[in-house]
């Protein structure tokens, strides 16, 4: 027969178990995986409000971003606000948004080369140009009529992205792993 615990005992079990349970959980938030909640309907149709992601934040320590990439990053105006969005321009490229056609000029390919986007379900008709420096990605919304992005404020430094969208949870019938990922064709 067991020793019958005592409120103490039981206590400090607890205390023990919150603490090991803190040294485990707010290094993994702060350095591997955090929770996201889509707000708004800029990444329609890839994303609807209220979808609850995890976002990987070890790849970007690791490597750089790719174009596609559905980024979770700070609002380059407000740094307390969190956007998401899809990578659509890569450091020291040139993007030109025109009739939502959009052309990336870089080394690789200096007369440039179109976007293929079947995603992009909703067009916006604003457009834009802009070089991006060593450390710049443009990045735009899915839903380009209804998203607020590059074209209208600029580029996100790197230092601003937070991580990558990694796990679709909510809603049940749409979970998935790298939800929004699609590799372009050149």
């Amino acid at each position: 027969m067991e020793p019958v615990k005592t409120k103490w005992q039981s206590f400090w079990e607890l205390v023990r178990f919150a603490l090991l349970a803190l040294l485990i959980v707010v290094p993994v938030r702060a350095f591997v995986a955090e929770p996201f909640v889509v707000s708004g309907n800029s990444m329609v149709p890839t994303f609807e409000n209220g979808n609850y992601l995890i976002i990987d934040k070890i790849s970007y320590r690791l490597g750089d971003p790719q174009r596609n990439d559905v980024v979770v990053f700070k609002y380059p105006n407000d740094h307390k606000k969190f956007f998401i969005k899809r990578i659509v321009g890569l450091p020291n490229e040139t993007v030109d948004v025109t009739n939502d056609i959009v052309t990336i000029i870089n080394k690789e390919y200096p007369k440039g080369f179109t976007l293929d986007q079947p995603f992009i379900k909703n067009h916006g008709g604003i457009n834009g140009h802009m070089e991006l420096k060593d450390d710049e990605y443009f990045v735009m919304g899915d839903n380009r009529s209804g998203s607020s992005d590059s074209r209208y404020w600029g580029a996100v430094k790197k230092n601003l992205l937070t991580g990558k969208a990694f796990l679709r949870l909510l809603p049940i019938n749409k979970v998935s792993v790298l939800p929004g990922d699609y590799k372009q064709k050149q």
